[in-house]
């Protein structure tokens, strides 16, 4: 096998894109700024026991194994950040209020999360620690759907489901924690025939809930139909209430439903969402309520957030035009030195040509150059 045949799922990121990947990334940051998110930066990997803690099965199976040669303990490489920071919030932040948190940074999955999906994503996230209630929620949606508007990711359609929905129906029946996990990939997938003969033996009034949530998705009118054709738990109710309030809030975007969504990790508690756009067939950013996330360090908080894959975003929006910079002569004169190095105190793109090279094309868009005029060294357009 050739020496630069990269793995599956692993590519270099060349300049026009890595341009355009860091662009997106700089505004990611900015506007998370502007709502008072802190950044933090956890490391790439983390002894295993931490890093997957809680977590459940599907993130155990993204997750990259190894051994530390200083310690002979294993340790993983992240595939998802969010129970990173809930390490963070718990034991080093230790704040009694509120903590706005954001980050972003490389993650590594055993397996791409869709057909065309990279093994290597720039993942993206903000989270809100310390408050329980939906202004959280609603907040980490107005600041996603910001954040979209903000890269010029075209109309975004809002796809809103509660994990306590399901959870009150598998209590309602009692469903083993394994036979639990089995419905929800059933449910995620949509396979009536799977879900028939896994809630066979269950109480009939959860066996038929659980084969109606599949068809309860679209627009409002699906809550409404949820409420007269699901039990009467509390609950149930609740769910239904809140993912109504958040909706009646969502002015920006179009908003729909899936009761039966839960795909994701296994950590969700509450209100969950998934963002769609037009010009991608993925999700480009999941999130939602995870209270219990920070209960295996000691301090379980209310927690809110959201994630996203930098690479895919920018792989669905246009690309930005070429950066504007002036061309400049190769040379050892002190004038010439002085007045390239102005320039690009002033905050300029200069790009000195190499004796030999003038043809070539750059990932730059010199639309001026700097020439002697006079005894001295001027910017013209070019």
């Amino acid at each position: 096998m050739s020496a630069w045949v990269l793995p599956d799922h692993i590519a270099d990121v060349l300049p026009s894109e890595a341009r355009h990947i860091e662009e997106t990334r700089r505004t990611l940051l900015d506007m998370a700024r502007c709502y008072g998110y802190e950044l933090v930066s956890p490391p790439l990997l983390e002894h295993l026991e931490s890093l997957l803690s809680g977590t459940g099965k599907a993130l155990d199976l993204q997750t990259f194994k190894l051994v530390d040669q200083l310690s002979g303990r294993t340790m993983g490489v992240r595939a998802d950040t969010t129970p990173q920071v809930a390490r963070i919030d718990a034991h080093l932040l230790n704040r009694r209020g509120v903590a706005r948190l954001c980050y972003c940074g490389p993650v590594l999955h055993t397996r791409p999360s869709s057909l065309h999906a990279t093994r290597e994503p720039l993942q993206f996230g903000a989270e809100i620690y310390g408050h329980a209630a939906l202004e959280a929620d609603l907040e980490i949606l107005t600041l996603a759907l910001d954040l979209f508007a903000g890269v010029h990711a075209g109309p975004v359609t809002v796809d809103l489901a509660d994990a306590r929905l399901v959870g009150a129906l598998f209590h309602a029946g009692a469903v083993a924690t394994e036979l639990q996990v089995q419905i929800q990939a059933a449910l995620a997938s949509k396979d009536g025939a799977e879900l028939r003969a896994l809630t066979r033996g269950l109480p009939a009034e959860v066996a038929q809930a659980l084969m109606q949530l599949p068809q309860l998705y679209g627009d409002a009118t699906v809550l409404d139909e949820a409420l007269a054709i699901l039990p009467k738990l509390p609950a149930v109710s609740k769910s239904i209430e809140s993912l109504r309030w958040l909706a009646g809030h969502l002015d920006a975007a179009r908003v729909t439903f899936d009761l039966s969504d839960s795909r994701g990790y296994a950590y969700y508690t509450g209100v969950r969402f998934s963002i769609f756009s037009n010009r991608s067939n993925d999700a480009l950013a999941r999130g939602g309520r995870y209270d219990a996330v920070g209960s295996v360090f000691g301090r379980t908080r209310p927690a809110v957030g959201f994630s996203l894959d930098v690479k895919m975003l920018a792989a669905a929006m246009e690309r930005s035009p070429l950066h504007p910079a002036i061309r400049a002569p190769w040379g050892e004169a002190a004038d010439l030195r002085a007045a390239i190095a102005g320039l690009r105190q002033r905050g300029e793109t200069v790009v000195c040509v190499l004796p030999g090279h003038e043809n070539e094309v750059d990932e730059f868009h010199c639309d001026r150059e700097l020439v002697q005029r006079a005894g001295a060294w001027v910017v013209q357009a070019v």
